[in-house]
């Protein structure tokens, strides 16, 4: 049986001043991610182009391939152009099925509480950030909201984390980055971001699974446990 990284593999809470969080699979549940690209933009792609639904989704499936890892992918008016559909209008159509992960706020209270920065780091786009907003009011917690457009590159990039360190300012051996893709965290760890998590379950609809490299967690409250936890074995050896 393979050997999964855990959460009891201590992330030194203390040594942390800096938290930078990704959005969709992270904070957010990724099934309205998922469903959209899987199923809703199929649907209406197969009606404009008379194609069955299934050849639809295997068409755009390709055509996603061409653009993973880039700033192309997430960027919904390129792909209003390219498909002659009205992405964004799309996407609040079915908004509502847009929502926190559990223990996202006691997460962030978590953090304000212990002193940490907060940073939101996305690839999402600026128009697509703001309709997740509108439904999942997390704004306010955050020292700042950056979307990979801004930055010039996607975060499977090298580049994008050293230009996002110039723009924000923190020490990437002090700060944390937590994110459900684990292309994202190596590119991350090999740019010199010292603590790494994990988010086991970005789709609440699908089976959790836990990256054997880093510390993994299905939900924040598995993180605060083990922080807290740490914290109170140190104040009993002082």
């Amino acid at each position: 049986m393979q050997n999964f990284a855990q959460i009891s593999a201590p992330i030194p809470w203390e040594e942390i001043n800096a938290v930078l969080l990704d959005m969709d699979g992270t904070l957010l549940d990724r099934h309205f991610d998922d469903y959209f690209w899987e199923v809703h933009l199929p649907e209406h792609y197969s009606l404009l182009h008379g194609l069955s639904v299934e050849e639809a989704a295997q068409e755009l499936l390709a055509r996603y391939r061409q653009t993973e890892n880039s700033l192309q992918w997430a960027d919904i008016e390129h792909w209003s152009r390219e498909l002659k559909l009205n992405i964004p209008e799309l996407k609040r159509r079915i908004s509502d099925l847009i929502a926190l992960h559990p223990h996202v706020p006691e997460f962030l209270d978590f953090c304000r509480e212990q002193g940490k920065r907060l940073f939101l780091v996305t690839n999402a786009h600026p128009r697509t950030l703001a309709i997740k907003l509108e439904k999942a009011a997390i704004g306010g917690w955050f020292d700042r909201l950056v979307c990979a457009e801004e930055v010039g590159f996607a975060k499977e990039e090298p580049q994008f984390w050293s230009r996002l360190q110039e723009m924000l300012g923190f020490d990437p051996a002090r700060s944390l980055l937590a994110d459900d893709t684990e292309k994202v965290l190596r590119t991350a760890e090999h740019c010199g971001i010292a603590f790494l998590l994990h988010i086991a379950r970005p789709n609440s609809r699908r089976r959790p699974s836990r990256s054997a490299r880093y510390a993994s967690v299905e939900t924040f409250a598995e993180f605060i446990a083990a922080a807290k936890k740490r914290q109170w074995e140190e104040k009993k050896q002082i």
